[in-house]
């Protein structure tokens, strides 16, 4: 605590004024019943290749929508809402679903897959993506959240690496705390393995869940668990993907390249086909050059942010996430760079992935109990030992602004710690609890619309439409001439987009990136 202190109060103003966050967004596209919405990215909202704002994530039915980076987070919140303004007024009487769990969603096979038009860098982004439903399945990929990128200056790659070991120690308090996805509709684990009770004939729940989303049914991967991942340096963290990148698995050699018909069925047969398969609460970042791989960037240039990955969408919130839990997020982060962040062991690794899957699946269940240095502490204990010493940073953040939003956010955490009754995963439950047809798709597709109508009555500009409109148009020029520029055949370049060659520490050669992958 003395060396967060002391650390605290090293940091001026004006740095902890640079603070720096933005924002990505999922969702998914639904019906005005609530089925996934089998229709094309709208053509309104311009190339999900090349706008800057408003993409796709793994279903052509999935929309991502992202902010640019805010020096507060009144004007980070106030782009996503535009951008879920315009985004409304394209779809029509389709819905963004307010859940991470997905909606109802149809066999597993015919869920589409993302679609970016007939350049190598298009086409290579709909290849990685049907290589994610041969190795994951495509129900898995439906589930949406939002990350959280963040960065102050001055900050090195070795400190930024302590963040991140610090962050993954106590990510189950923001498990805790934000956990919005306690159920799921019952379709979503129809032939699977699972532990969860039935609510509702369509309804499956943990009764003490948090985040199904970030347990065992969300984002996991028995092929990346055996995944040793150090985040003791960026070389250690480097290297261990710079193997699974580059290292044919057995399983995914079986899967092959290309199919007997000529059609892709992934871009690589290692562990991993991308920098951005890798599956973590929180990743070190950087901005590419044209051309330039992820893991090249970071060697060559260091870490320039980190994305905090484990947040769920807020279903209460109509754009998802509001500004006191970014508030907290704020506080959080910076109490993970200033805290002593001892190196991490293979032990403990496995014990704090276990520490997310009971967190995840029983979260709120009295006096669960974590493992923390080789012995057992209570969630709620701990949660309160993080908090409190949270205390000094969100004074500073509240005197550099001028504001008791800082304080007020860890006052909140504090009473949900001590009383988890407004927690958003009780919440949720208790909402469905109310009326016992309201199941898990009825309460979702409820919060879906009350948000939709909210969005479309706030004041929305004529002028900001227009902007809006032009970078949309923008972007379909923009695909067009990234379209017209290709030389290469595809597999020449997708050959050269997988060498381990433009991994390496030095400046390889490039080709057309596979931006934001």
């Amino acid at each position: 605590m003395r060396n967060l202190q002391t650390r605290l109060y090293a940091l001026s103003a004006d740095r902890l004024k640079w603070i720096r966050r933005g924002i990505e967004k999922e969702s998914l596209r639904a019906t005005p019943a609530g089925v996934l919405a089998a229709t094309p990215h709208p053509q309104g909202l311009g190339s999900a290749l090349t706008h800057p704002h408003i993409t796709t994530d793994y279903s052509e039915s999935q929309l991502e929508l992202i902010t640019g980076v805010h020096a507060s987070v009144e004007q980070c919140l106030e782009e996503l809402t535009q951008v879920h303004q315009f985004v409304y007024r394209a779809l029509g009487d389709e819905l963004m679903w307010a859940s991470s769990m997905p909606c109802l969603l149809p066999p597993d096979e015919t869920i589409p897959i993302g679609r970016y038009g007939a350049s190598n860098v298009g086409r290579a982004k709909s290849v990685y993506r049907m290589g994610l439903a041969y190795r994951y399945g495509r129900r898995m990929q439906t589930i949406s959240g939002i990350h959280y990128n963040w960065s102050l200056p001055g900050v090195s790659d070795a400190q930024y690496f302590g963040l991140i070991r610090n962050f993954r120690r106590h990510a189950f308090l923001l498990l805790y705390l934000f956990g919005a996805s306690p159920a799921a509709c019952s379709g979503f684990v129809a032939g699977r393995r699972h532990e969860l009770q039935t609510l509702s004939p369509d309804t499956v729940y943990m009764p003490y869940g948090t985040s199904l989303r970030m347990g065992r049914l969300g984002y996991q991967s028995d092929a990346q668990s055996s995944l040793a991942v150090s985040y003791n340096s960026l070389d250690g963290y480097a290297a261990s993907l710079h193997e699974a990148l580059t290292k044919p698995y057995p399983a995914y050699e079986a899967i092959g390249i290309v199919n007997p018909g000529g059609e892709y069925n992934q871009l690589a047969t290692s562990l991993l086909q991308i920098e951005n398969e890798f599956y973590g609460t929180i990743r070190p970042k950087r901005v590419i050059r044209p051309g330039e791989r992820p893991l090249h960037a970071l060697r060559e240039r260091g870490v320039e942010y980190v994305e905090v990955r484990l947040m769920d969408l807020d279903p209460f919130v109509p754009v998802g996430i509001k500004a006191q839990t970014m508030r907290f997020l704020d506080i959080f982060l910076l109490h993970c760079l200033l805290s002593d962040s001892p190196d991490d062991t293979p032990q403990e690794i496995v014990a704090l992935g276990r520490n997310q899957h009971r967190t995840a699946a029983y979260g709120r269940e009295p006096g669960l109990a974590l493992e923390r240095d080789g012995a057992h502490v209570t969630l709620s204990e701990w949660g309160a030992d993080i908090v409190q010493a949270c205390g000094p940073i969100a004074a500073a953040l509240d005197a550099v602004h001028g504001t008791t939003d800082y304080a007020d956010a860890l006052r909140s955490a504090s009473a949900l710690l001590q009383d988890p009754a407004m927690l958003p995963s009780t919440r949720v439950l208790s909402a469905m609890a109310r009326d016992h047809q309201n199941g898990f798709s009825a309460f979702s597709l409820s919060q879906s619309r009350q948000s939709r109508a909210t969005l479309l009555k706030l004041p929305y500009g004529g002028s900001m439409h227009a902007r809006m409109e032009a970078v949309a148009r923008q972007s379909v020029q923009d695909q067009a001439a990234v379209e017209a520029a290709d030389t290469l055949a595809f597999e020449q370049y997708r050959q050269q987009y997988v060498s381990a060659d433009r991994l390496g520490l030095g400046r390889a050669a490039v080709a057309p990136a596979l931006a934001a992958a």
